[in-house]
């Protein structure tokens, strides 16, 4: 197949709507549905990341995106019973395989963001996993292949019409990558860069210069991660999956704020007092998110108000007060923070240190680096310039 024709664009008034290969054929078979064009961008977009990481870690990996970017990203480790309880898969009665808990902890890092995105797994798609698939909101999935199982399960999903597609492993696009902007054509080398390698983390101008094997790992799972996120872009990752993500802003500052608030709120999800909050048997899981998320917020009266919290709850929570939030989130520790370019003022640390960042990966190259220095030393943080920018648009 050298083409395919799409139902329209980004938006249903931009037809006609086409992808296509100027040499050779289409490296993908759609097994089930009918993608659309910001399906297929979010397809190859999420597919060059799993492959990435699987090649950096050798471990299955798996990514959740939306518009474009990862809501979330991660390889496979065991998962423990808290986690298995907020990623909402400790009920699965079959055992979850590698790319299954790669898929579990891309998908539940952040729930909120994950709703209706498009999946991408590194390995083959097996029946644990679409188990998982089947009972989320999603738009599709991309895998190298599915197991007749999966792919049985995955035919069911939206009424038959959920987008499965099988992608060439062995694919390679050419190396000179073009896209046309306002009727002009750009055209750039492919970003190759290589973020395997040790070598990254040569260059340490702080204090502290240890860098444990788990924090090299995880800080080249948050740069290939920023890799593929629409810049400027910050990505937190903790235990082999990105745990706060801030794509898209124009400041870095608020990358690293928004990113942090999100890692933040991963770990508030982790506390008793969220974990045991009294949810009313079949309360619906996109409603029990968005209350868990409402809950933790400074805005917790709009789910405990009376006349409110019984529609959620079989008796109102307390308040998770401002002091409870905060003592919570200092016990968090071992994280680490990539930016997909330097860090130009030391307030960036300083808010990353807020979310227990202790190591961190950045291209180094600010008139300012002596100030950002400076506060990593003051809070005992190791971390590498790279000296290589991450710009992806």
């Amino acid at each position: 197949m050298k083409e395919l024709e799409l139902k329209y664009g980004c938006n249903p008034n931009q037809k006609p709507s086409r992808i296509y290969m100027e040499e050779g054929e289409l490296p993908i078979e759609v097994l089930n549905g009918r993608p659309g064009y910001i399906n297929f961008l979010d397809a190859f977009n999420s597919w060059q990341l799993v492959r990435e990481l699987k090649e950096a870690t050798g471990l299955p990996a798996a990514a959740s995106f939306k518009h474009v970017s990862p809501a979330g990203a991660a390889v496979a480790m065991p998962l423990t019973d808290t986690l298995k309880k907020i990623y909402f898969v400790d009920d699965i009665k079959i055992p979850l395989s590698p790319i299954a808990t790669a898929y579990a902890r891309a998908r539940g890092a952040d729930r909120m963001s994950s709703y209706g995105d498009f999946i991408a797994l590194s390995d083959t798609c097996d029946e644990a996993v679409a188990t998982l698939i089947k009972r989320e909101v999603s738009d599709g999935v991309i895998a190298p292949d599915y197991t007749p199982e999966a792919l049985a399960i995955l035919k069911e999903k939206r009424k038959g019409t959920y987008n499965v597609i099988k992608m060439d492993p062995n694919y390679r696009p050419n190396p000179i990558e073009r896209k046309q902007v306002f009727g002009i054509t750009f055209e750039q080398n492919r970003n190759e860069i290589n973020l395997a390698d040790d070598a990254l983390f040569d260059n340490i101008p702080t204090q502290n210069k240890d860098f444990t094997p788990e924090a090299k790992r995880d800080l080249k799972i948050a740069l290939i991660t920023l890799k593929y996120t629409q810049s400027n872009s910050v990505c937190y990752v903790k235990d082999g999956q990105a745990i706060g993500i801030g794509a898209g802003q124009q400041s870095r500052i608020h990358c690293t704020r928004l990113a942090g608030n999100k890692a933040d709120i991963w770990w508030l999800r982790q506390c008793p007092k969220v974990l045991n909050l009294p949810f009313k048997p079949g309360i619906r899981r996109a409603d029990r998110d968005n209350t868990i998320d409402v809950y933790i917020s400074e805005d917790h009266d709009d789910v405990l108000r009376e006349g409110t919290w019984q529609q959620f709850f079989t008796e109102r929570p307390e308040v998770f007060t401002m002091e409870e939030k905060k003592a919570w989130i200092a016990q968090n520790t071992g994280v680490c923070l990539g930016s997909d370019a330097f860090f130009p003022f030391g307030d960036n640390i300083e808010r990353a240190h807020k979310s227990g960042v202790q190591f961190i990966a950045q291209a180094g190259g600010s008139v300012r680096d002596d100030n950002v220095i400076e506060t990593c030393d003051k809070y005992n943080i190791a971390m590498a310039f790279i000296g290589i920018r991450l710009f992806h648009h």
